[in-house]
């Protein structure tokens, strides 16, 4: 072929990004004829094939990181300035080229580098970035990406959960499935619970694969049946979750017939469990660790006196052993083990409940300093890439050291440097460094206020409350590990600063929570726990609910508010059929729980109130209607009711010649949505808001008199209380609908009806049904609803046998069948009773309402009340 004559041309082709990273990259340029091929670690790029013939000339010299400075331009190109890094393994025409030859001058020739020696440091190696984040690098630092870990902050130190259910709780969170992180920022990571914040002790339920009730049959101890039992979390986070609380249990039952279940206490056990000791257990649920027994056994009542358990005695007939293992050390149960259910007629059941913790043994855990001398030491903070300190403090002082810890040069400290500072001091070996943190109103104002410090080789954090947090970036040279080696100081400090004055709970260093209680015991100056926990805290209990200190912690008292729940913030409410009606009787003092002193919780019907507080909220599709009727003494009454056209109307009746009426007319409130009612009377003075925006004021005359209260009634009044004949109409079917909510001054009559029916001076009439307001708002709320008991536990083969997911036999399903027939009839028959009822007694109060107006009353005005047109001299009627 004719040799084609060179032609230089300059072409130019890129690939890849963000290059400048510090870390290794391949580029091979692979030159073909009249292709040219780019590989960029193992990503090839070519540009589009010249179709032009022309022949590619590589020279007989490379040029490495630049041009030599006494060539010309068009001998090197160098568009750019010269390469600052590192190459290695160079290979020409797939030949290496030793760089030592180049050194030693046998090879080409070099200026101004080091050959053999890369000079960028692998920021990545080891790998700083904790709890799994991924390390990347640029020429002068590294970056930390914590997607997916749980974890953020600069070097994905911080779990992004809380510690225990205890901490949910006091940040006002409801019950519900949540993610604990028992040691913070330490290594155990988190894992999913479910936090039962309904009640005052707040449970921590850990749920294992294997809840239901499963039956056994087959095994010997030669062929064992085994289970092992998985919580979605490894032991070590179990572990911390059981040490960290005050109690745990766990249920355990044991259905048998002949089948054994311990054996005799001297004998071999039959069946067992272990625990995250990864040793048998054989006790059963209700017995001490070490005594093979059951409950039974400890209380002498066992179905033969002989046996300790049960399930020992060996009947012929389903009996059980059931019960809670409640030794911390043991728990949870990983695993059973049964022997004995080979036998003829031998059979057995076993069920595992959940893991369940409460109380936080740490969160609460604190320490009073009553001298500024006074001081508590602990082990050495290590820390030597990263720390995190946080805790809670209160004070009155004006300055004072949380703590310190010292080393050779290196320090660590934590102050209250003012009333409205608090300062972070930390010296790693390149000098001191100080964060502080300015807060807008005192610190030092004796309520709880929240502290973190956190130090990592990236950056130096300062938090205080939720005020904004100070960071200084940490320097790229120098010394980086934090070495300290004396003893850790809480409350005072060594170098003979002034102590600390107050109290400081909570205390968590890189995950790890200090005992100050136990440690406090046996120091000077200090004790343990703090009070005034309501102080800062009280605000959390809404709704008239009453925060009530504990020595660890708090709850809220809800008994003299409407509402219940761990903040007093989940409604009571019920749902009134036609003619359901709940009274509330004044005459005799009534505690609301036996925790509650009588004066606090009752109305004597010989005083007459200053004061009326009344607050309710109500979902109906039905006007007119009776929400709330309340009787006082001399023929004085209030009432509050819905018109025919759907207003609300609030009557008092103060005496049997003056009778006030407020209407509110703004919209039909029977429209099945939920409304809120309040009316406060204070001396002479009336409010009444509807719905947080509607409010009308009004003052009573100065000769008006307020009479005591003898009894309060929500939906129909049953009583003959001599109703004016707007009440009447409205009472005919009293109140249809959803109530929730009522109170009257400190009483709740709805709550009362509801939790307190034995006890309360409440009386029930017709269907009340406890339900929730906000589900109705989209239903048919006239709908009368029947609530079914639910079915027994366990379906019986014998009396005490139980039902395991077998499949029920056809006898069963005919039964149902039978049952709901005869369900149905019944219920036709009470439907047609209550029906003649209620007609009987519609027919009674039509001839009482003739017996007592037929002299006052025209017929018209008897037949067809206006409740929105008719004033006259005897009543005062006020819009909205």
């Amino acid at each position: 072929m004719k040799n084609l004559p060179a032609v230089r041309e300059t072409r130019t082709g890129s690939l890849g990004r963000d290059l400048n990273d510090g870390l290794w990259h391949s580029v091979s340029i692979n030159a073909r004829r009249n292709r040219i091929t780019l590989t960029l670690d193992n990503d090839a790029a070519s540009p589009a094939q010249d179709t032009s013939r022309m022949q590619i000339y590589s020279g007989n010299r490379y040029y490495f990181g630049g041009c030599p400075d006494n060539l010309t331009d068009s001998q090197c190109l160098n568009p750019i300035k010269a390469f600052q890094g590192c190459m290695r393994l160079i290979f020409i025409d797939n030949q290496p080229k030793d760089l030592i030859s180049v050194q030693q001058g046998s090879l080409g020739n070099f200026s101004d580098l080091h050959i053999d020696l890369c000079g960028i440091k692998d920021r990545c190696l080891p790998n700083y970035c904790e709890h799994g984040g991924t390390c990347s690098q640029s020429w002068a630092t590294f970056h930390c990406d914590c997607s997916d870990t749980g974890y953020v902050g600069a070097t994905c130190h911080n779990s992004l959960y809380e510690q225990s259910c205890e901490v949910y709780r006091h940040r006002g969170n409801a019950a519900g499935f949540f993610y604990v992180d028992s040691d913070g920022s330490g290594p155990l990571g988190p894992f999913r619970v479910f936090c039962n914040i309904t009640e005052d002790k707040i449970w921590t339920l850990m749920q294992h694969n294997n809840t239901e009730l499963t039956r056994v049959r087959g095994a010997n101890p030669e062929k064992p049946y085994s289970m092992t039992l998985d919580y979605g979390g490894s032991l070590e986070q179990l572990g911390a979750v059981i040490d960290g609380s005050e109690h745990c249990e766990q249920e355990v039952a044991y259905h048998c017939r002949r089948s054994r279940l311990l054996n005799t206490p001297d004998g071999t056990p039959l069946t067992w469990w272990i625990g995250r000791s990864n040793e048998r257990q054989p006790y059963w649920g209700g017995a001490p660790p070490g005594v093979q027994q059951c409950d039974c056994g400890l209380d002498e009542s066992c179905l033969d006196i002989r046996h300790f358990c049960n399930c020992d005695a060996d009947k012929d007939e389903w009996t059980n052993d059931t019960g809670f293992l409640s030794f911390k050390d043991h728990l949870p149960v990983t695993q059973i083990v049964i022997t004995d259910t080979d036998r003829t007629n031998s059979e057995a059941a076993w069920r595992i409940g959940p893991l369940r913790c409460y109380g936080d043994r740490h969160f609460w855990n604190a320490v009073s300093f009553y001298t500024e001398a006074s001081y508590l030491h602990f082990p050495t903070f290590h820390a030597e890439f990263s720390a995190d300190i946080s805790f809670f403090f209160k004070t009155t002082a004006l300055s004072g050291v949380f703590l310190e810890n010292l080393g050779i040069k290196d320090f660590i400290r934590l102050e209250i440097s003012s009333p409205s500072e608090i300062t972070f001091a930390i010296d790693v070996g390149n000098g001191p460094t100080e964060l502080i943190v300015h807060s807008p109103s005192p610190l030092n104002d004796n309520q709880w206020h929240y502290v973190r410090a956190e130090r990592n080789l990236k950056e130096t954090s300062l938090q205080v409350d939720n005020l904004p947090r100070m960071t200084r970036e940490a320097s790229e040279e120098g010394h980086f590990r934090l070495q300290l080696n004396s003893q850790l100081f809480v409350g005072g400090t060594s170098s003979r600063q002034k102590g600390f004055l107050g109290c400081i709970r909570s205390l968590h260093l890189n995950g790890q929570k200090l005992d100050l209680e136990e440690r406090a015991k046996a120091a000077s100056g200090a004790r343990p726990g703090c009070p005034g926990h309501c102080s800062s805290y009280g605000s959390i209990c809404h709704n008239g609910g009453e925060c009530v200190e504990k020595h660890s912690g708090y709850f809220c008292d809800c008994a003299s508010s409407p509402y219940e729940g761990p903040f007093c913030k989940k409604e009571v409410s019920a749902v009134f059929e036609a003619g359901t009606s709940v009274t509330y009787m004044f005459q005799e003092p009534y505690p609301v729980t036996k925790n509650v002193s009588l004066s606090s919780s009752a109305i004597y019907v010989d005083a007459a109130l200053s004061k009326e507080n009344i607050a309710l909220s109500f979902v109906t599709a039905q006007a007119p209607s009776l929400l709330l009727y309340i009787n006082s003494s001399s023929q004085g009454f209030l009432a509050v009711l819905l018109c025919e056209n759907g207003s609300l109307q609030v009557r008092y009746q103060l005496n049997k010649e003056e009778t006030h009426v407020f209407t509110i007319n703004t919209e039909n409130f029977a429209n099945r949505r939920l409304h809120h009612l309040k009316i406060n009377r204070e001396g002479r003075g009336l409010t009444i808001q509807m719905d947080q925006q509607l409010r009308l004021s009004y003052n009573f005359s100065p000769e008006v008199e307020f009479r005591a209260v003898r009894s309060l009634t929500l939906g129909k009044v049953t009583e003959n209380l001599g109703l004016d004949a707007e009440v009447g109409k409205a009472n005919a079917l009293g109140f249809v609908g959803c109530l929730a909510s009522v109170q009257y001054n400190h009483v709740t009559p709805l709550k009362a009806a509801l939790r307190h029916s034995a006890t309360a001076p409440v009386t029930i009439h017709g269907v009340l049904t406890e339900s929730s307001c906000a589900s109705l708002m989209d239903s048919d709320v006239n709908a009368v609803t029947t609530v079914h008991p639910s079915s027994d536990l366990f379906g019986k083969t014998d009396e005490r046998e139980p039902l395991t997911n077998a499949v029920r036999s056809d006898s069963a399903v005919i039964g149902g069948v039978i049952a709901v027939v005869i369900f149905i009839i019944f219920s036709i028959v009470g439907i047609m009773s209550r029906f003649l009822y209620q007609h009987k007694q519609s027919h009674r109060t039509n001839q009482t309402k003739e017996k007592e107006y037929p002299e006052n009353l025209d017929s018209s005005f008897r037949n067809d009340i206006d409740l929105q047109n008719t004033v006259s001299e005897c009543k005062r009627e006020y819009f909205i």
